[in-house]
């Protein structure tokens, strides 16, 4: 079921209602039949991958609970990992590294045949087979105590709002909260419904009017080249933050709705000055899961240079495939990986000339600082959205433009299927986007429009509702970008 689709406008109060009308000790069994009802609108057959890392799961934790000797405990550590990931790599990763393997024996003319695993890839299995495997870790580590309760664990494995792309939740953080009384409370389900309004903004008004350039240049790039190839990687920067970013904001809002907290994802990744603060705002619980259970058990920075700079080259290798089964996130997470390293290696340089510049206008130096973030983050998203690496060569061989482009553009623009005032408005879009984020910085915009006049806080209601109806692609209901990952 998707966020953006009538079934889920239908469904969601329904879940709200029978919520608030039944007793606290029957909610989870609710939160449980809707969860798995809304996954298996979907695909019914893979509800049994969520039901296996379930159990699975649910017996490590206790099992390992009743064992002191971390030692010991270890086995039932390892058959949770072996389990969970080789249910992900099994549906997501097999073909890929068969494909690779087998091309590899054929420079060498080595035999090589294992059929390819033929399914569709379950939506959203990275995002609980992570979070399945956070909640083992920490039990492992003593970190959380194992749940005894298999309904309320079934439904934090399966909690609708989060389900298939984030946030990724810590046990310690939303196991508890199923234990706890949500009454109705009207500023709270206002502050939940105004979060989802802006995420279902962000996704069907920003994100899908983008995506109809988007997808016309990437889907067609040997058509295309300058202006409409530097435009499409622009609009996709800002797609797939609107896309993703949109969607973490309805699930936390559906979530608060019913008195749940999710963490936040997003905090506006592109005003970052840095590559290493982009990642403190990009993804958050995606980074910060890759922080605690693969960048600091390598060692992080608390080693030799060298292995320093291995571990976060490893850790953003391993990001990128997380994506998909495809080179181009490797080296995407690559990429990043890269920069980082780089900023370390040229920290003293690059600190020397930042003060310079900030002697004489630090207003410059943190535009500069923001501007260089924001074009190295928008290159790597080229690997990231192309269809394989020959399209992203292609894009990245021919960014260059010149004035007489200008002429054609228009009928580049056509070919697509849009007027130039589409592109006009897709711009104005973007620019209403970052207006909201930098009203944001200051403080959370809902709560200043509190202090506002009704009549400035309906007309910016209305304006919003006004864009999901008319503003909004009809053409057809777009699937969020991370539901592929």
């Amino acid at each position: 079921m998707l966020f953006n689709s009538l079934h889920f406008l239908a469904f969601f109060p329904i879940v709200i209602i029978a919520y608030f009308i039944i007793p606290q000790k029957f909610r989870w069994i609710l939160l449980l039949i809707a969860s798995y009802y809304f996954y298996m609108c979907w695909k019914v057959d893979y509800i049994i991958l969520i039901l296996i890392s379930t159990l699975i799961d649910y017996m490590c934790s206790n099992k390992m609970s009743k064992i002191k000797s971390k030692e010991k405990r270890k086995k039932w550590l390892y058959l949770s990992l072996i389990s969970n990931l080789g249910i992900l790599f099994g549906f997501k990763y097999f073909n890929f590294f068969s494909e690779n393997i087998q091309i590899l024996f054929n420079q060498y003319n080595v035999l090589y045949e294992i059929p390819f695993f033929n399914a569709l890839l379950p939506v959203g299995i990275s995002f609980y087979t992570f979070q399945t495997l956070s909640y083992t870790i920490d039990v492992y580590n003593n970190k959380t105590q194992a749940q005894k309760h298999l309904g309320v664990f079934a439904v934090y494995v399966s909690f609708f709002p989060q389900l298939v792309a984030g946030p990724i939740e810590r046990s310690n953080h939303l196991l508890p909260q199923f234990f706890e009384k949500h009454d109705f409370s009207y500023s709270r389900v206002k502050s939940g419904l105004q979060k989802m309004l802006w995420g279902f903004y962000k996704k069907i008004v920003i994100a899908d009017n983008l995506a109809i350039l988007v997808d016309g240049v990437f889907n067609n790039v040997d058509n295309y080249s300058g202006i409409t190839l530097i435009v499409a990687t622009i609009f996709f920067t800002f797609q797939i933050y609107c896309d993703f970013s949109g969607y973490s904001d309805i699930a936390i809002g559906s979530a608060r709705v019913m008195g749940f907290e999710l963490r936040e994802n997003f905090k506006r990744p592109y005003f970052s000055k840095s590559i290493q603060e982009f990642w403190q705002r990009w993804h958050i619980t995606l980074s910060s899961w890759f922080k605690d259970y693969l960048y600091i058990p390598l060692g992080g920075n608390r080693v030799i240079k060298w292995k320093w700079y291995y571990n976060i080259l490893i850790t953003f290798l391993l990001s990128g495939l997380w994506h998909g089964a495809n080179w181009t996130f490797i080296i995407w997470g690559a990429l990043h990986g890269s920069y980082l390293i780089l900023a370390i290696i040229f920290k003293i340089q690059k600190d020397a000339i930042s003060q310079k510049i900030n002697s004489y206008s630090p207003t410059l130096n943190k535009f500069l600082d923001v501007s260089i973030t924001f074009i190295l983050v928008a290159f790597t998203w080229i690997f990231f959205r192309a269809n394989n690496l020959n399209d992203a060569t292609y894009v990245i061989n021919n960014l260059t433009f010149d004035l007489s482009e200008y002429s054609s553009l228009g009928m580049q623009f056509r070919g697509i299927g849009l007027q130039l005032n589409d592109v006009l408005k897709c711009v104005l879009l973007i620019f209403l986007l970052i207006a909201f984020s930098t009203y944001e910085r200051s403080g959370n915009v809902w709560m200043k429009l509190q202090r506002k006049s009704k009549w400035i806080r309906w007309a910016i209601y209305y304006f919003l509702i006004y864009g999901l109806l008319f503003l909004a692609p009809h053409s057809t209901i777009n699937n969020f970008i991370y539901f592929q990952f």
